[in-house]
């Protein structure tokens, strides 16, 4: 599509930010709409050092319909890409109504707002959740609906939601991005992960043990049918699933309707492989532990990308060495993230 301005809710965010410099090396102009209940505004300021064009932030929340019409009503905005939303799969258990509140409701509310300004192309930041324990790996986009958590069912039901309003309305083009761990960060060291409170994924966890911030990382479960015994994941590197989202904005006219793709490696890296790489990029050891497997976890959970290729032309280029070097850069240049002083 024409550069022209997308809109990008959660931009401050992990992958939020690494889509916005992709995006603007891309030629688009950006506006940012977040409210930075988990991110950071040092993200946008450290953005527009990486970053050159047009990048404007608007503080605010999808849930607020009177911002988000003043927002279309002042930019000129062609398409949105959609991050804003809660993340935390066992905080969404304990508070289900807050979950769909703002991921459901949130979204409701953008799309109302964008039905008000005639704005419809749409790019959702989905998740692989939305599939629960998979019945066949790598997991293909037609694989049955089967969320375990009020999170993944939260991205069920705005897939669904999107899919309804582009068959409603026949000049929408939906693309349902599902991926499944985010890892890495942006080759400069100056943008990446940065959990509040203790990190809920593998990547963060690890990086936080090797710069000194917590004592040792719990592997949970080394038996089972796996290459090393523990679990097997599909660890895409930010920076390509950011790629992913300019190249889903790049087709999203040649699609139909609300088209669902995954975005993925398209084969799985266990636990310890994660942990071995990281050793190497930090250059030292990192103390871990084997725990008892959790409940609800899977042996092995990873994409079958073959759809991105075909229809986007993409495919992830980063391996998890690259990641964990990525990450380490980060992690020890910002061992604060972006409170570090």
């Amino acid at each position: 599509m024409a550069r022209k301005t997308v809109l990008v809710t959660g931009g401050a965010g992990y992958i939020g930010s690494h889509t916005c410099v992709e995006l603007l090396n891309a030629g688009f102009p950006v506006v940012v709409l977040d409210n930075f209940r988990n991110s950071h505004p040092e993200a946008i300021e450290r953005v527009r050092k990486l970053a050159a064009g047009s990048l404007k932030l608007v503080t605010g929340d999808v849930c607020d319909s009177a911002c988000l019409e003043r927002l279309f009503a002042e930019e000129s905005i062609a398409a949105v890409i959609h991050f804003a939303g809660l993340k935390a799969v066992g905080e969404s258990v304990a508070k289900p109504e807050l979950y769909y509140r703002v991921n459901v409701g949130g979204t409701l509310t953008l799309i109302e707002a964008m039905l008000k300004a005639q704005c419809s192309r749409f790019v959702f930041s989905s998740s692989a959740t939305v599939y629960g324990d998979p019945q066949e790996v790598p997991v293909p986009e037609n694989a049955r609906f089967a969320p375990e958590s009020p999170y993944g069912a939260s991205k069920a039901m705005v897939e669904r939601v999107l899919t309804d309003v582009a068959k409603a309305n026949p000049s929408w083009r939906v693309a349902l991005l599902r991926y499944f761990n985010p890892v890495g960060a942006h080759v400069s060291g100056e943008i990446g992960e940065d959990p509040l409170g203790p990190p809920d994924n593998l990547f963060p966890y690890v990086a936080q043990v090797a710069v000194g911030k917590r004592e040792y990382l719990t592997i949970h479960g080394n038996d089972y049918p796996t290459r090393d015994g523990t679990g097997e994941r599909d660890y895409i590197h930010v920076v390509d699933l950011a790629r992913g989202h300019v190249a889903a904005l790049d087709h999203l006219d040649e699609l139909h309707a609300a088209t669902a793709i995954n975005l993925g490696r398209g084969i799985g890296g266990t636990v310890m492989e994660v942990l071995r790489a990281f050793e190497k990029a930090c250059g030292h050891p990192i103390k871990h532990v084997v725990g008892p497997r959790r409940p609800g976890d899977v042996a092995r959970y990873f994409a079958d990308p073959a759809q991105a290729e075909k229809l986007l032309g993409w495919r992830a280029e980063f391996d998890i060495e690259r990641a964990c070097a990525d990450t380490w850069r980060w992690q020890s240049r910002y061992p604060d993230g972006f409170r570090t002083r």
